[in-house]
C-alpha cells in the first residue's frame, strides 16, 4: 500500500468515525454548492456525494474539494464507468458512490485511490465489491433493504465492513438500523432537494446529526 493510499483511508475512517452520513447533493448547482457545503460541515457532516447526473458535477466537486477538502471527503455518486472515476479524480474527488457494483469501475479507483463504495443489495455482490477492494458498500435501496436483511448480512460479512443503507433514510428509522448494524446511512430527499436554502439544509443536517448522536449514545 503507498503512502497515498494509506492516507486517503485515513481519512476515510477519521471521517465515517466522525459523522457516518453520506450528504447525497443530487440535483445541486454549482452556484449555490458553496452555501449548502458551509452549512452541511457546520452541522458536523464530514463525507459529500455529488451524483453526476447533476448539472455541472465535475465544476461543483471541483469547487467543494477547495472549499472544504480539509474538512470532508468531496466525492461523486451515480459513478457507472471506469472514464467517470478517473474524471471525478481529475476534478479532485476522493469518493466514489455507485448504485451498483463494477469490476472496471472498482479497478479505476484502485488506479486514483479514491474511496470505493459501490451499490449491493445480496451477499453475493457484498463479497464481489470487498474482494475488488471496496472501502463501504452501499445497501441501496434501503426501502427493499429491511432491517432485518442487514442483520442478516451483518452475520455473514467480515466485521470490518462498513454498511450504509441508502434509500428512503429518515432520523426516525436511523436507529433501527444502527441495531441491526449499519455503520452509517446516506442522505439525499430528506437532506437536500433543488432549490433548498442553507438555512433549511442546515435544519435538515442537525435533524440527522442528533439522530445518529441519541440513537448511539442510548445503545452504548
Amino acid at each position: 500500500m503507498s503512502a497515498s493510499q494509506e492516507t486517503d483511508t485515513e481519512k476515510w475512517h477519521n471521517a465515517v468515525t466522525s459523522t457516518p452520513l453520506i450528504a447525497i447533493l443530487r440535483g445541486i448547482s454549482t452556484a449555490e454548492c458553496l452555501g449548502i457545503g458551509e452549512a452541511l460541515i457546520n452541522a458536523g457532516f464530514t463525507l459529500i456525494e455529488v451524483p453526476l447526473n447533476s448539472p455541472t458535477p465535475l465544476h461543483t466537486i471541483e469547487q467543494l474539494q477547495k472549499a472544504f477538502g480539509t474538512q470532508a471527503i468531496i466525492g461523486a455518486g451515480t459513478v457507472l464507468t471506469a472514464s467517470q472515476v478517473h474524471d471525478v479524480s481529475h476534478a479532485g474527488g476522493e469518493l466514489i458512490v455507485a448504485p451498483n457494483f463494477a469490476p472496471a469501475v472498482a479497478e479505476a479507483c484502485g488506479e486514483t485511490h479514491t474511496i470505493y463504495c459501490p451499490g449491493v443489495a445480496t451477499p453475493t455482490e457484498a463479497f464481489n465489491a470487498l474482494g475488488a477492494g471496496a472501502h463501504g458498500l452501499k445497501l441501496f435501496p434501503a426501502e427493499l433493504i429491511s432491517p432485518q436483511a442487514v442483520k442478516a448480512m451483518r452475520a455473514v460479512l467480515p466485521a470490518e465492513t462498513l454498511l450504509f443503507p441508502v434509500g428512503g433514510i429518515t432520523p426516525e428509522n436511523i436507529p433501527v438500523y444502527l441495531s441491526a448494524g449499519a455503520n452509517g446511512f446516506g442522505i439525499g430527499s430528506a437532506l437536500y432537494k433543488p432549490g433548498a436554502t442553507a438555512n433549511q439544509i442546515t435544519e435538515n443536517a442537525k435533524a440527522f446529526a442528533n439522530a445518529l448522536i441519541t440513537a448511539a449514545t442510548s445503545s452504548s
